[in-house]
């Protein structure tokens, strides 16, 4: 028993490092994207319907990577698949001259999160009787790598004044390193029951959460919407300088919290935490309406980061819960799937009211994460 839980916490730290790495090259990317739209020409639409597709597109591929994994049980050549696809389009986004080919190969190089429901099942199985605690520790190793990745791309920008060419440029070379820890992650499945791919097969609960957490997703809509509002109170350089430095500052808490708030999930129950996040990022949606200063941008992200420890994690430990081992990559592939369908119309709302109004984005925001909340907590099964 020890041998076997020694293998699995030697899993999570691997896939921790394999995120640390592909975060980190990801983070340099991401922080930019509103910011590369903007200087192509993109509206404020555009940035919104890139923001949604870039998740909803892929959203058949989680399925497709979670229920391939249960049929020939098989985990880590998918994760492989999707690290490899994740690097490889990377390099193509630093080609991108219209937000059109922005749109074009942000959506391909998320095409990587194939890999997303046979990670996430390997976690869960590596350590069953603390699956906060893994899906905690992932998700830290997660968020270090992006507050690394997007120090780095601040530092890079801001003192040696790279574009975002060569910023791209380079993280995708980054992104290939992530790739060698998963030379010796180790996977077993132990089971002989048939396996069907069946919506209706899945548990009440579970449907249920599924769908509550896919209402919360049209709630949080695309972070660009985030960044883009915090840089139009700033001028010149600092435009683009301060909306980096709030991302790091949400990556910090995000970091520095994910672990905990997993544990506390472990010992108080998954849903009342679940519970707080979606209260939280509800209040810092609402927040956004009225912030005009840096220190008021400063404490809205930091909430901003703690809401995605609470919930990014925890969630994904919480549909875990509630499916049986033969199901569990289907299951987390039908959550991640649903997340990415409900991204588009989210962040296509967002950005139709963003064009009105910006803060009628936040304010939509606020109160569908609300309806998410009560939703959840008029089930008392779960």
């Amino acid at each position: 028993m020890k041998n076997q839980e020694k293998s699995g916490f030697s899993n999570i730290i691997l896939l921790g490092i394999v995120s640390f790495l592909n975060d980190l090259s990801s983070e340099m990317i991401i922080p930019l994207l509103p910011l590369l739209i903007n200087s192509l020409g993109g509206s404020g639409l555009a940035i919104g319907l890139i923001g949604g597709v870039r998740d909803s597109l892929t959203s058949i591929l989680k399925v497709l990577g979670g229920y391939l994994s249960d049929k020939f049980k098989k985990r880590k050549i998918f994760v492989t698949l999707g690290y490899f696809i994740s690097s490889f389009f990377k390099l193509f986004l630093g080609f991108s001259k219209t937000p059109f080919q922005v749109l074009v190969f942000a959506s391909l190089e998320r095409s990587g999160k194939i890999r997303e429901a046979p990670r996430d099942a390997i976690i869960a199985d590596s350590l069953p009787k603390e699956r906060g605690k893994g899906f905690g520790i992932h998700r830290a190793f997660d968020s270090l790598g992006a507050i690394i990745g997007s120090i780095l791309v601040f530092v890079l920008f801001w003192y040696l004044n790279l574009d975002f060419r060569k910023l791209i440029f380079l993280a995708a070379f980054i992104a290939f390193f992530s790739l060698i820890p998963l030379l010796f992650l180790k996977e077993e499945i132990k089971t002989k029951k048939k396996f069907q791919l069946s919506f209706k097969s899945l548990s009440f609960p579970l449907k249920y959460f599924i769908l509550i957490s896919a209402l919360f997703a049209l709630a949080n809509f695309s972070y660009m919407f985030f960044i883009l509002k915090a840089g139009k109170f700033f001028q010149g350089k600092l435009a683009i300088g301060y909306p980096l430095f709030f991302y790091i500052i949400f990556n910090l808490f995000y970091c520095s919290f994910s672990i905990p708030f997993g544990i506390l999930s472990d010992k108080f129950g998954r849903k009342k935490i679940i519970e707080i996040g979606y209260v939280l990022f509800s209040l810092t949606a609402f927040g956004f309406i009225f912030a005009k200063t840096f220190s008021a941008f400063l404490l809205l992200f930091l909430l901003y980061g703690l809401v995605y420890a609470i919930i990014d994690g925890n969630q994904r430990a919480f549909i875990s819960d509630l499916s049986s081992r033969e199901e569990r990559a289907t299951a987390l592939g039908i959550f991640h799937a649903s997340l990415g369908i409900a991204a588009l119309p989210g962040s296509l709302i967002a950005g139709m009211l963003w064009q009105i109004n910006p803060n009628l984005t936040f304010l939509y925001g606020s109160i569908t994460s609300l309806i998410a909340l009560i939703l959840l907590s008029i089930l008392k099964q779960i």
